[in-house]
C-alpha cells in the first residue's frame, strides 16, 4: 500500500465514522426537540432510523437506486441535518466542527488519485470464478 493508497483508506474508514456520527447526532438532536418523554424517545429512535433508511436507499456504496442527484442530496440531508441539529441543540461548536470535517473530508476524497484498477493476469480465472 503506497502513501496516497493509505490516505485513501483512511479518508474512507473517516466517511464511515462520520456517517456513523451523523447518525448519533440526529438522535442526539431529535431527543432534545421536545419536552415530553415519550416524543424524545420516539423522535430519536425515528429521526436516525429514518436517515439510516435513505442513506442505504440512495447514498450508500452499493444502494438500491443508483442516482447521482439523490446520493448528494440525501448525503447533503443527513450530513447538514447533523450538523444543524447539534448547533440547534445548543453544541453550535459541535456542529460548525462536524460539517466542517464532513467538507474536508469529501474534498480530501475528491482530490485523491483514482483506485488502481487491477488487470487480470492471463490464464488466472477471476476471482468467484469457477
Amino acid at each position: 500500500m503506497n502513501a496516497r493508497t493509505g490516505f485513501t483508506q483512511a479518508n474512507l474508514l473517516l466517511v464511515f465514522l462520520l456517517e456513523l456520527g451523523a447518525l448519533a447526532a440526529l438522535g442526539y438532536a431529535a431527543s432534545t426537540a421536545s419536552e415530553a418523554t415519550a416524543a424524545r424517545v420516539a423522535l430519536g429512535v425515528a429521526v436516525p432510523v429514518v436517515a439510516a433508511v435513505l442513506w442505504g436507499l440512495f447514498a450508500a456504496p452499493r444502494a438500491r437506486f443508483r442516482l447521482p442527484a439523490a446520493r448528494l442530496a440525501v448525503k447533503v440531508l443527513v450530513f447538514g441535518s447533523a450538523g444543524l441539529g447539534l448547533v440547534l441543540s445548543g453544541h453550535a461548536t459541535s456542529g460548525i466542527a462536524f460539517v466542517a470535517v464532513v467538507l474536508l473530508n469529501a474534498l480530501a476524497l475528491r482530490l485523491a488519485p483514482p483506485r488502481e484498477q487491477s488487470v487480470p493476469t492471463p490464464g488466472v480465472p477471476a476471482r468467484g470464478v469457477a
